[in-house]
């Protein structure tokens, strides 16, 4: 049983709605009801009439209310306890970072936030792919903070009455190929072509697979998807490979631009810039918390 199987139940136990539960707890709805599924089968009982409309709790449901409140408390005092700001645990802080800006950006950025915050002791959690597992790990509470990208139309799906973030920088994402022997990109973005380029895409559950997406539907519905992959610098490699054209972090590949083994693939107004964002919940008042996000405001 897990804790979020909980957490999830008493926020449909509120809103008798899976779609707005599911929202509350930054989730899709087929993951949501996929989680109210497994606590039912280890409690043994169905929670939830499913036939009603709106939905309602069974009588099973509703005993176990105040069960799965309760454990909830003891779960979180216990928490607390065990955290208590002693020793190494008073300079640990825990971070989930996208894989890109865990080795571009991540290493110098804490540096600077050490010598005025620390010591610090950092644990990161690695990218798991998906941007849904990444923002649970900030709202399960399983980090103090998360580092990611950020871009208007791209939702976080982070309430901001309960999430806070601040703008650490910027960055461009750049359409790449691998250069012909003359320079010139071996697979090129042109708008009205003839016919479709070579595109390596993101995973639709990664943060760039939905904003690339909307542009090359906006903008180049001649594409032909050739690869798939949930990481930058994986797509990057097949484009250096000369698979195709990849959208891939500016900071990722400075070389490989200045050598020339990868190039623009289409005209500056292509690349999308984003920001760089570092998101904690408002509820983590942990005084290594609270040091880090004092330098930040200065």
């Amino acid at each position: 049983m897990e804790v979020k199987w909980l957490e999830d139940f008493l926020a449909l136990a509120g809103t008798l709605n899976f779609s707005k539960a599911a929202d509350e707890r930054h989730v899709t709805q087929s993951a949501f009801s996929r989680r109210i599924k497994q606590l039912e089968a280890w409690v043994g009982a169905t929670l939830v009439d499913r036939a009603s409309y709106p939905s309602r709790l069974t009588e099973a449901g509703a005993k176990f209310v105040p069960v799965a409140q309760e454990t909830l408390k003891q779960l979180y005092h216990a928490r607390r306890t065990l955290l208590q700001e002693d020793g190494e645990d008073a300079k640990t802080v825990r971070l989930t970072a996208l894989h890109t800006l865990s080795f571009t950006f991540f290493p110098d950025w804490l540096k600077r936030v050490n010598d005025t915050a620390g010591p610090l002791f950092s644990v990161l959690r690695p990218d798991s792919g998906s941007m849904e597992e990444n923002l649970n790990s900030l709202v399960d509470g399983q980090s103090d903070f998360l580092l990611t990208y950020a871009h208007h139309e791209v939702p976080m799906l982070l309430d901001a009455q309960l999430f806070e973030f601040r703008v650490l920088g910027a960055e461009n994402i750049i359409p790449v190929s691998a250069p012909t022997k003359d320079g010139t990109p071996l697979h090129a973005l042109v708008e009205n072509a003839k016919k479709p380029f070579a595109y390596l895409d993101y995973e639709k559950a990664s943060f760039f697979g939905p904003l690339l997406r909307d542009l090359l539907s906006a903008r180049l519905p001649q594409f032909e998807r050739v690869h798939e992959g949930s990481m930058s610098v994986g797509l990057k490699a097949m484009a250096m490979a000369g698979w195709g054209v990849a959208w891939v972090p500016e900071s990722l590949m400075r070389h490989e631009l200045d050598s020339g083994t990868l190039v623009r693939a289409a005209d500056p107004s292509f690349d999308i810039a984003v920001d760089i964002r570092l998101y904690r919940s408002k509820e983590n008042r942990r005084p290594v918390v609270e040091r880090i996000w004092a330098v930040l405001e200065d």
